[in-house]
C-alpha cells in the first residue's frame, strides 16, 4: 500500500497548481487570438490573482470559442483558481434564456406575446388594462419589481428564501401598477418570474425542465442549469464574494427564485448559445429574430431592450446584442456582434468587478470600433456651478438626484455619479453617460432641470432643498403604517429631534428630511399623505422600482 501524502504535502500541492493555473490560464486550442490580442486581455485582468476572486473570459469567432481564460480564484478557502471550465452564475444575462423559452411557444402556436397575461395566470388582479407577455419581457409592464417590494416588507434578498411561487403570491396582493401597460420602460424582475409560471403552465412542464428538454440539450449545454435549489451541489460552481471593510466575504444568492437570473453555466455553454443565436437558434431564425425585435412604447419610442437583450449600435455596420447582470458578488457581461461573427462573455464571481466595462474593453480588441467622441469634464466657473448645484427630484416617480460642486467641476451625485460638461449653452451640459441636462431658468437659480437620455427617455425633476427644520412638526408623522398590498409594516417613532423608521423586523433607519412631508430613508423615499383638516393618515412609499407603494396609518 502506498503511503499517503501527509495534509500538509497536499496542502502544498494544492497552493502550487492554484498558482500556477492562475498565472497561466487555459486557452481553447483550434483557432486562437493573436498572442497580441491575447497580451492585451491579460492586463485587463491583471488585477485578479491568487488572492482575489476574479473572471472567467471567453471570446467566440465564427462559431468557435477562440479563448478561454480564468483570471483569479473560484474558491479563495481552498485556493481552487479560476479556469475556462468554471461554472458561473449569471444575474439577469438569464433573461434571454427565459424569453427564449416563451418565444419558442409562440412559433409553436401555443401563445402570443399579444396576450394578456391574465389568460394564463387568471388569479393576478385586473389593473384596468391588460398587461401583454410582451410587456413583461420588454420591461413596459408597469409591475412593481420584486426586490424592491421584499425590500419594503423587510424581506429583501438575503434576509429569507425566496421562491417563484412566493413572487407569484406577491403580485397577486398588489392593486397598482408603477405605470400604464406600454407607457414607460422601467426595468422589473418581476415579468420574468411570472414568465416562468406561463411556459409551466402552456407546456404542462416545469420551467427548469423544459429549459433542459428544449433549450440547453438540443444545443449541447452540459453545464447549463437553473438554480432553481440553492442548495445543491454543482461541481465547479465558483464562489462569490464582495469586498467588505478591507477583506474578501463570501456573497452567494440564497435564493430559489429564478428565470430573472439564477442561470449557471460555463463558457463553452455561453458560446454556443450566442452563436446558435446568430446562426438561427434550434434552426429557427425567426426566433432570433423575436428575441432582438425592440420594443415600441405607447407613444412611438423605440426602446434599445427587445425580449431579454438590449440591441444597440457597435459600430458602421455591426450591432452589439447583449445583456449584464448582478446578482449577490456575481457581476456578468454576455454580447454578440451578429454581423461580425463575434461573442464576447466575462463573468465574474467579484462584486466589485465591472463585468460590462471589462467586456467591451475585450470586445473591442475583437470588433473594432470607432466609439462616440465625449469630451472630457471642464471647469465650470464658480457663479455657474452655484446655480445648479443642489438636490433635484421627480414629482412623480419620488427619483432624485443632487448636482453638488467637487473643486472645479461640477458632478450628478445619485444612482450613479457622473461629471459635467457645458454643451455651449447656458444651462446645458452632458454627462459622460451621455445623458443631456438642461437646467431652468438659464441664468439664473435653477428651479427646475430636465434629462434627456441617450435612449430619448426624458425626467422632469424639480428643485427639491430640504425644508427648514423649523418647520417641521416631526412629532406629525410619528405612528404605525401598515400596507395590505405587502402585509407588513413601517413604525416611525420620535427620536429626540428626530424620526427613525423600522420596517418589518428591521433595524432602525433615520428619516431624513427631503420636501415637505417627504422624508428619505435607505433607498427608498416615504411621502406622507394628510386628509383634508391636516392630519397625517397614510403614507405612499417609493423604492426606485415600486413606486406609489401604500401604507394606511393605524389607530
Amino acid at each position: 500500500m502506498r503511503p499517503r501524502p501527509t495534509p500538509s504535502l497536499v496542502a502544498t500541492c494544492i497552493a502550487v497548481v492554484a498558482s500556477l493555473a492562475t498565472l497561466a490560464p487555459i486557452a481553447a486550442t483550434a483557432q486562437s487570438l493573436p498572442d497580441s490580442t491575447v497580451r492585451r486581455i491579460d492586463q485587463l485582468f491583471a488585477r485578479f490573482d491568487s488572492t482575489t476572486p476574479g473572471c472567467i473570459v471567453g471570446v467566440g469567432r465564427n462559431g468557435a470559442a477562440v479563448f478561454k481564460r480564468g483570471y483569479g480564484m473560484a474558491n479563495l478557502e481552498y485556493r481552487v483558481p479560476l479556469t475556462g471550465e468554471s461554472i458561473s452564475e449569471s444575474g439577469s444575462v438569464a433573461k434571454q434564456f427565459t424569453a427564449a423559452a416563451v418565444a419558442l411557444l409562440q412559433l409553436e402556436g401555443k401563445l402570443s406575446l399579444e396576450d394578456d397575461i391574465r389568460k394564463y395566470l387568471p388569479e393576478l388582479p385586473d389593473f384596468g388594462r391588460p398587461i401583454t407577455i410582451r410587456n413583461i419581457l420588454t420591461m413596459t409592464s408597469g409591475l412593481r419589481d420584486q426586490w424592491a417590494l421584499l425590500v419594503l416588507m423587510g424581506r429583501g434578498p438575503g434576509e429569507e428564501v425566496h421562491t417563484n411561487a412566493l413572487i407569484l403570491d406577491l403580485v397577486k396582493r398588489q392593486r397598482e401598477l408603477n405605470f400604464a401597460p406600454g407607457s414607460e420602460y422601467l426595468y422589473s424582475n418581476t415579468g420574468y418570474v411570472l414568465a416562468t409560471h406561463i411556459v409551466a403552465r402552456v407546456s404542462g412542464m416545469p420551467f427548469a425542465r423544459f429549459s433542459e428538454e428544449r433549450l440547453f440539450k438540443p444545443l449541447g449545454m452540459r453545464h447549463t442549469q437553473w438554480r432553481d435549489d440553492y442548495r445543491r451541489v454543482v461541481p465547479g460552481r465558483a464562489t462569490a464574494y464582495a469586498f467588505e471593510r478591507g477583506a474578501w466575504v463570501q456573497d452567494m444568492p440564497f435564493t430559489m427564485v429564478h428565470g430573472n437570473g439564477g442561470l449557471l453555466s460555463s463558457l463553452d455553454d455561453l458560446l454556443k448559445w450566442n452563436d446558435a443565436l446568430t446562426d438561427g437558434l434550434l434552426g429557427k431564425p425567426e426566433l432570433t429574430r423575436l428575441l432582438e425585435t425592440r420594443m415600441t412604447l405607447n407613444d412611438g419610442r423605440a426602446l434599445t431592450y427587445a425580449l431579454g437583450l438590449q440591441v444597440s449600435p457597435w459600430t458602421a455596420g455591426v450591432r452589439e446584442v447583449s445583456h449584464s447582470g448582478s446578482t449577490a458578488g456575481y457581476r456578468t457581461f454576455l454580447a454578440r456582434y451578429p454581423e461580425a461573427k463575434a461573442s464576447v462573455a466575462v463573468w465574474c464571481n467579484a462584486a466589485p468587478a465591472n463585468a460590462v466595462q471589462l467586456g467591451r474593453q475585450v470586445a473591442a480588441l475583437v470588433v473594432p470600433r470607432t466609439a462616440p467622441a465625449r469630451g472630457a469634464p471642464a471647469p465650470i466657473a464658480a457663479a455657474e456651478r452655484g446655480l445648479i448645484v443642489g438636490p433635484y427630484r421627480d414629482p412623480r416617480t419620488d427619483d432624485w438626484l443632487s448636482i453638488s460642486s467637487v473643486g472645479e467641476y461640477a458632478r450628478v451625485i445619485g444612482p450613479s455619479a457622473d461629471s459635467l460638461r457645458s454643451d455651449g449653452a447656458p444651462g446645458r451640459y452632458i454627462a459622460g453617460t451621455g445623458m443631456k441636462l438642461t437646467f431652468t431658468p438659464a441664468g439664473a437659480k435653477a428651479t427646475a432641470l430636465r434629462i434627456e437620455s441617450p435612449d430619448g427617455d426624458l425626467t422632469e425633476m424639480v428643485a427639491s432643498p430640504p425644508p427648514a427644520a423649523a418647520s417641521i412638526a416631526l412629532g406629525d408623522y410619528a405612528g404605525t403604517y401598515r400596507s395590505s398590498e405587502l402585509d407588513s409594516r413601517i413604525v416611525i417613532r420620535l427620536d429626540g429631534a428626530n424620526l427613525r423608521a423600522r420596517i418589518s423586523t428591521d433595524d432602525e433607519l433615520a428619516l431624513i428630511p427631503f420636501y415637505v412631508d417627504g422624508f428619505r430613508v435607505g433607498g427608498a423615499t416615504l411621502r406622507f399623505v394628510r386628509d383634508a383638516g391636516g392630519k397625517v393618515i397614510g403614507l405612499r412609499a417609493f423604492a426606485g422600482r415600486a413606486r406609489n407603494v401604500r401604507f394606511d396609518r393605524e389607530g
